[in-house]
């Protein structure tokens, strides 16, 4: 009878070996889960709404205005952040009366985002320049975020990927959540 609980062990093993070398590489360079916490992308999300993260998109194209991106918050690395993308890099960004306006290369006269997923607007002003290689990120939230008009623009360097997945609460599954395109 021992050599049936020994095969069996190493079954388990080889199975379990297996599992881990498929799963760890889609784990770490292609999705990852990511949970949803905080108030600061409501209405769109809320705290422990449950997401997969699109790891490799962003290896073959730039982020793009409206994308919702999950990134490594640049003053604590180990700590995660949701945010939408309003800014692209080289654009002037201003806020004014709780309009976004965007100049760029191709719009030097600029032009005002369109944000249907905003409740309340902040009486905000401020003008931005991004670099070649920054993000303006906010949430949705604009009362109630830490974002880009606090700590400053976001590195390309810092984004892990774009919401790909909504998996939870059930109600809300889809695909490319919060986008606006």
């Amino acid at each position: 009878m021992e050599p049936k609980k020994e095969n069996l062990l190493k079954e388990v093993l080889k199975f379990s070996l297996v599992a881990i070398l498929i799963v760890a590489p889609i784990r770490i360079y292609i999705a990852q889960p990511f949970i949803v916490s905080g108030s600061s992308m409501e209405p769109t999300f809320q705290t422990k709404q449950y997401l997969i993260v699109d790891q490799i998109s962003y290896r073959f194209e730039k982020p793009k205005r409206g994308e919702v991106v999950i990134f490594k918050y640049p003053n604590n690395r180990s700590i995660f952040f949701i945010k939408r993308i309003i800014g692209l890099p080289g654009e002037t960004i201003e806020m004014i009366d709780g309009k976004v306006f965007i100049k760029n290369n191709a719009l030097p006269e600029g032009f005002i985002v369109k944000e249907p997923y905003i409740n309340e607007k902040t009486d905000d002003l401020f003008t931005i320049v991004l670099g070649s290689d920054e993000y303006f990120v906010m949430g949705d939230n604009r009362m109630h975020s830490s974002d880009s008009r606090v700590w400053g623009p976001l590195d390309e360097k810092f984004i892990v990927g774009k919401a790909f997945l909504r998996l939870f609460p059930l109600n809300k599954i889809g695909i490319k959540p919060g986008h606006i395109d």
